[in-house]
Parts: C-alpha cells; structure tokens; sequence
C-alpha cells in the first residue's frame, strides 16, 4: 500500500470514530436521564479535551516521531470512542468527553500534520482528498449507527464493537504510513507559542469557513423546518445532502487545486458558498433552501483542508502550524452554532444566515492569505507543476 493510500485510510477511520458516537448521543442522554442542559455542558467536553492536548501533540510527533504518533493517537482515539456509553454518571461522562476530545485533537493534529509532509515529498495537493476520505468515513459509520439505534441495539454494544474494529483497522492502514526516518529533520515545536501573524490570518479564513460550515450542518434542518415548513423527513435530509456535496466536492477538489491553486480554489468556494447563503436566506420553499446548503457545503469543503496545509507550511514545523490554525478552527465550531442560534432568537432565523453569508464572502476576501511568505510554499500551489499522477 502506497503512503498516500495509508494515510487517506487513516482519514477515513479517524471520520469513521467521530461519526459512530456522534449518532449514539441520544441513547446516552437517555441511558443517563440527562437534561438539555446538562448534555449541553458534556458536550463542550470535546472541545475543552482537545484545546488541552492539541499543543501537546506536535512535540510528541517531534519526539516519538509522526508516524509511530499518529499509529498511537489513532489507536487511542478508537478506543476513546466506546467510553461515552460507557459512563454510569454525568461526571464520568465529563470525564469521558475530555479524553475522547483530547484523542480526537491530538490524532487530528500529528496525522495533518504528517499528511502535510507527505504533499511536499509528492509534489502536489493531497489534503482536500483526505479530508474528503474523513467525510466518507464518518458517513458510512453514521449510517451504520443509524441501523444500531433503529434496531435497538444498546450503544455500549455498538460502541464497544465499533472500537474494536476501528482500533484494529487504524493500526492495519498506518503500517504503511511515511516512515519516520523520510520526514526531515526540523527544531523542536515549542511547548506553547501564540500562532504568528501568518498563522493568525490563515486561521481567520478558516474560522470563516467552519464558521458558515459547522452553522449549516446543525442548523440546515431547523431552518427549513421553521422558515420554509419542510416536513421533517425533507427538513433532515438537508444535511446529509449538505454532507454529501461537501464529501464529493473534497474528494475531486485536489484535481481543481493542481489547476487553479489553493488562493483561487477558497476564493471561488467562498463566491459558491456566499451565492448558497443568498439562496438560503431568501428561501421561500425547501427546494431552493436545500439548494443553498449544497452550495454552501460545495463552497466552504476545500477551506479546511488548504488552510491546515497552509499552516503546516508556513510553521515553524508542520505539527506547530497545524496546530496554531487547528485550535483557531476548533474555536469557530464550538462556537458557530451557538451564535447562529443567539443572532436567530434576537433577530431571526434569516438574519442569522445573512451573518454566514458574510462570513463566505469574507473568507473569500482574505483568501490571499494562504499564499503569502511561510517556511515553505504550499504543495498546492507546487501541485501547478506536472507531476505522476500516482503516489
């Protein structure tokens, strides 16, 4: 198995841990008998775990190295899945989210962070493929949760298995993965640092991008609901199509990139996202809204991908600048639906889209940013160059 091919598998199964809790929150809220509030506080839990360990995992790969990190974090991660279910009281189950959090950053880190010295060694852009290759894998282990909880099957069951299997696919794929002695050698990450100016403007994209990503994923079904008065079968499917549009724009997106480069590729997704956002906030039937969220997922799904393969190469290391703009992009998810919801009950549902419609326009705006100074030019502007189409 090539290195490309191993590492875009480990994409997949990291996509596949999220997407099989992800689809079990509701049997642990009722398993638990926990309100909305207190649910609500669990799941910040992610996001604290991952704030916590994201800075430490750039100086793990440096010291253990990035493949035997990512083989460990990946396993890790796996196994954090089945925990959630497994907590007998709410303050486990904090506990649980914090280390299931924690896995999640540190894997999301060193493996990007890998991913981004593999593009340098081929050449050309790789990084919306395996972000495209995460999606795959967190729908399929979405509708595979789906069929769970149908049947019944109780979710320390489903989990437990789903880990195991998880774990042991994540450590067949990274065998593979770049040996460690093909990474150059590079300083030492330093154990905390604010992200430098460059980080910081590349990081401002990418909040914009999962500002308006993250707001349309959790939202997509109450706004069709509310404002267009979509059943709820029309209203849930918004979001897997938004997903979908999202996954396959990913997958072909490195292709575009070779051609147009990373600068254009996010000006473009922010023009296709703005225009989606338009059709959104104008919306008088579910038709034209579900629209508008495809073009919104097609626009924003490259953003992330270029702006982690921007960072990396514009770090210090690629585990730092990874690092740097994760945490930004970490901020924007955790906090976007929860402004999207604030902005709907002051003003409404509408206005709350025109305010992501902004954010697309901005992030198209600023898309310059990925393309100026660094320690090294992206592989995504390289990726111009010919190079063999195989890896």
């Amino acid at each position: 198995m090539s290195n490309h091919r191993a590492i875009a598998l480990v994409f997949a199964v990291h996509g596949a841990a999220g997407g099989s809790l992800a689809t079990r929150i509701p049997w642990i809220q009722d398993h638990l008998q926990l309100s909305p509030g207190v649910l609500g506080l669990a799941l910040l839990c992610p996001s604290v775990g991952a704030f916590i360990g994201m800075p430490t995992a750039s100086r793990l790969a440096h010291r253990i190295g990035a493949r035997t990190a990512t083989r460990m974090l990946i396993a890790l991660w796996c196994a954090a899945v089945a925990l959630p279910s497994l907590a007998p009281a709410p303050v486990w189950l904090f506990a649980a989210f914090l280390l299931y959090g924690a896995t999640a950053g540190m894997s999301d880190v060193v493996m990007n962070g890998h991913a981004v010295t593999l593009e340098r060694r081929l050449g050309r852009s790789i990084m919306s493929g395996l972000h495209g290759m995460w999606c795959v894998g967190s729908l399929i282990a979405g509708g595979a949760g789906i069929l769970a909880a149908h049947a019944g099957i109780d979710a320390r069951l489903h989990l437990g298995v789903a880990a195991v299997i998880l774990l042991s696919l994540g450590l067949l794929v990274s065998r593979d993965l770049m040996p460690d002695d093909a990474e150059p050698e590079g300083p030492a990450p330093r154990r905390f640092a604010l992200p430098s100016r460059a980080i910081l403007a590349i990081g401002v994209v990418g909040f914009c991008g999962t500002f308006a990503e993250g707001s349309s994923a959790d939202w997509a079904a109450v706004y069709l609901s509310k404002v267009t008065h979509a059943g709820p079968g029309l209203a849930a499917a918004s979001f897997t199509i938004f997903m979908l549009f999202m996954a396959s724009t990913r997958l072909v997106a490195d292709h575009v990139v070779g051609r147009i480069g990373q600068v254009s590729m996010v000006r473009y997704g922010g023009v296709v996202a703005a225009v989606g956002g338009v059709l959104v906030v104008t919306a008088q039937s579910a038709v034209q809204g579900i629209t508008g969220f495809a073009l919104i997922g097609m626009g924003v799904a490259a953003v992330v991908p270029l702006v982690f393969a921007a960072a990396g190469n514009q770090g210090r290391t690629p585990g730092e600048g990874v690092a740097g703009v994760a945490t930004i992009t970490y901020l924007s998810g955790l906090t976007a639906p929860a402004i999207t919801g604030w902005v709907a009950g002051a003003t409404s549902y509408r206005v709350s889209f025109a305010v992501i419609t902004c954010a697309a326009v901005l992030m198209s705006v600023l898309a310059g940013t990925l393309g100026r100074g660094g320690a090294a030019s992206s592989a995504a502007e390289t990726a111009k160059e010919p190079v063999p189409a195989a890896c």
